[in-house]
């Protein structure tokens, strides 16, 4: 099954290279998962993140941005949930 994520950012903010390089982080990672992958200029401070239309991260609510590890295990446990991130699952010591 294929999936669609739309980030979605403020151009004002200048946040247009976080999104692109999480969409880079999500599509080398999830590349036979994923669908598509979409940037969207947005409203003044906007910045989140939908995957099938559904909110999976907000900046606002979740205070700040996603690092690309806790952005991957969200996208993961949604679309595959027995998808081996490697690295990015074991936990820090």
């Amino acid at each position: 099954m294929n999936h669609s994520i739309v980030i979605t950012y403020c151009p004002g903010c200048k946040w247009l290279l976080r999104a692109g390089w999480m969409s880079q982080e999500l599509l080398s990672t999830f590349e036979a998962q994923l669908y598509e992958v979409i940037l969207r200029p947005g409203g003044s401070g906007e910045f989140h993140i939908t995957l099938n239309n559904e909110l999976i991260w907000c900046r606002k609510r979740d205070g700040g941005f996603p690092d690309a590890a806790s952005l991957k295990k969200r996208v993961r446990d949604i679309i595959s949930p027995d998808f081996s991130l490697g690295h990015c699952d074991r936990s820090k010591s």
